[in-house]
């Protein structure tokens, strides 16, 4: 691991000490956990986007995702209430 400094706002430090001690872990931990759920979000986001953008440059046809029922992989009983 590597050691870094940051500089954050008083009531940040107070709000994330709070934090930190109802948890029972350290500010360091804390902080690693809140930038990878930062870093999956952001990434997250960037996937979407990019699915945006591919069905903006190639738009879905008409007929292209028409399956015939009895292709459909849950059967033909499977919405029934028996």
């Amino acid at each position: 691991m590597k050691i870094i400094q940051m500089t954050m706002d008083n009531d940040l430090v107070e709000r994330v000490d709070a934090r930190v001690k109802a948890l029972g872990t350290t500010r360091s931990a804390f902080a690693r956990d809140a930038l990878r759920d930062a870093l999956k979000r952001l990434d997250e986001k960037e996937l979407e986007e990019r699915h945006v953008a591919g069905y903006k440059r190639d738009p879905v046809q008409p007929g292209e995702f028409d399956i015939p029922e009895d292709d459909h992989a849950w059967g033909d009983g499977a919405w029934s209430s028996d």
